[in-house]
C-alpha cells in the first residue's frame, strides 16, 4: 500500500546576510505561499562551487506551507533570490498538530483576508 503524498511542507533556502534572509522570509510569507518563516542564527556551510571548495557564513530560512504551494514558493524563490543556484529543499511534514497544519491551510490559502 502506497503511501499517500505529504499535505504539507517545510521548505528551507539559504542567504548570504540576515536582510537578505528577512526579506526572502517577509516576501514569501506575504504572499501567502507560507504561514510562517523561521530564520536560524548563522550556519557555516562548506561546498563545491566552481572546481573549488567553498566555506561562507549563510542563514537558514525555514517555511512552513501547504505542498500544492510549493511550485509557485519556489518560482518566488528563484526570482527573489541573488544566487546563481539556491538551495530550495522540501522535507514532508508527515505528523504534526492538527490545530497547526490547519492554520498552515488556512494562511496559505488566497482567500484569506488581509
Amino acid at each position: 500500500m502506497a503511501t499517500p503524498p505529504a499535505a504539507w511542507l517545510t521548505v528551507q533556502t539559504t542567504t548570504d546576510s540576515e536582510e537578505k534572509a528577512q526579506a526572502l522570509a517577509r516576501g514569501v510569507v506575504e504572499a501567502r505561499l507560507a504561514a510562517c518563516a523561521q530564520i536560524s542564527a548563522p550556519v557555516t556551510s562548506v561546498y563545491h562551487w566552481q572546481n573549488a571548495v567553498e566555506t561562507a557564513e549563510e542563514w537558514q530560512v525555514l517555511f512552513k506551507t501547504r505542498a500544492e504551494r510549493y511550485d509557485e514558493l519556489e518560482e518566488h524563490l528563484r526570482a527573489a533570490h541573488d544566487y546563481d543556484t539556491p538551495e530550495i529543499i522540501a522535507t514532508p511534514i508527515v505528523r504534526g498538530s492538527a490545530r497547526y497544519l490547519a492554520w498552515v491551510t488556512d494562511q496559505t490559502s488566497s482567500a484569506v483576508a488581509l
